[in-house]
């Protein structure tokens, strides 16, 4: 936690943007008497550069780190991206929004309402984009495909996180709060969440868990590389699934019910990512089985099915997403 606030405040300090400047002592003459003024007040001016350099990354699917020249303070931002719209609503900057891509998040659709949608964040709408002019456009991780063609028409920022989820978002927070100059408001709001996780942290000290997602019918065991990597690398659960043979970090690996017995674990994190998409729930009827009912977990009351799942799969790296993620560990664990 100590590491996480002084990255904080180091990105603050390196971000700031401020000159300033005194006025000398004036003096007037007025009908042959000479008058003097001094001034008892320090005039301070923010000087506001037209551009700055962030870094962010390229529209390859190996997300390679760039340096990117970008305009300071725009005025028209495109947004192909939920977790940025996220932290530009957590900004107060949605006023600043000309278009943005459909969103069915209900603590972004009111902030939202009456911004016309230009596409999906797999498939944003280049057409709708280009008309509206924006300054800047945002994307995410998924819609690389239509980096090159976004970035004919402004500069595109795409961030996206992995691994550390709470590093992740408040870096990516801070990157799109210098673009704006309001590093000092997000700071702000970051030192909110940390009580918070630390509370977490003494929770889940010393215990183990498999930590996974529901898809078709089956349960995928995911690592600390993918989504859901909070649970394992920040709350701090052992995940005891890292030694599944995990082939892709989003996704996960199919595992048996028979392995999670095996393992027996003592807690069982589950995402509905049929439920994410836009399907049935089915979740809490695929972990109710005879062999999962068998393990530890079960036992106990610990098979913990995360409330929110369309946060965790689409949303991820958001400023109020990571709260909802927060409080879906919180409802189970710290009641």
């Amino acid at each position: 936690m100590k590491k996480f606030i002084s990255f904080v405040m180091t990105a603050v300090m390196a971000l700031s943007l401020v000159a300033c400047s005194t006025p000398a002592e004036n003096s007037t003459t007025t009908e042959g008497s000479k008058v003097t003024e001094s001034s008892a007040e320090v005039e301070t001016s923010v000087s506001k550069p037209e551009s700055i350099t962030i870094t962010c990354i390229d529209g390859t699917r190996d997300e390679n780190e760039i340096q990117l020249e970008v305009p300071y303070d725009p005025q028209k931002i495109a947004v192909c991206d939920m977790a940025t719209l996220d932290i530009l609503v957590n900004l107060g900057l949605e006023d600043r929004i000309v278009c943005v891509s459909d969103t069915s998040l209900d603590y972004l659709v009111d902030a939202v309402e009456g911004i016309p949608t230009c596409g999906t964040i797999k498939e944003p709408d280049a057409e709708t984009i280009m008309s509206y002019e924006p300054d800047l456009i945002f994307m995410g991780g998924r819609g690389s495909d239509f980096y090159s063609t976004l970035s004919e028409i402004a500069p595109v920022v795409r961030l996206t996180v992995s691994g550390n989820v709470i590093e992740g978002t408040m870096k990516n927070a801070m990157t799109i709060a210098s673009i704006f100059g309001m590093e000092a408001e997000m700071e702000a709001k970051s030192a909110e969440y940390n009580a918070r996780i630390e509370a977490l942290q003494g929770f889940a000290k010393d215990k183990n868990a498999i930590v996974g997602m529901v898809t078709s019918g089956s349960f995928n065991v995911v690592g600390n590389d993918g989504r859901c990597s909070i649970i394992g690398n920040e709350i701090g659960f052992n995940n005891v699934g890292v030694d599944a043979n995990i082939e892709s970090s989003d996704h996960g690996n199919i595992a048996t019910f028979e392995y999670i017995l095996d393992v027996n674990p003592e807690y069982i994190f589950v995402m509905d990512r049929d439920a994410a998409t836009g399907g049935a729930s089915t979740a809490a009827e695929v972990m109710n089985n005879d062999v999962i009912n068998q393990t530890d977990a079960a036992k106990n009351g610990n098979v913990i099915i995360l409330e929110h799942p369309s946060v965790w799969y689409t949303a991820e790296g958001g400023f109020t997403a990571l709260g909802v993620m927060l409080e879906d560990l919180e409802g189970e664990l710290l009641k």
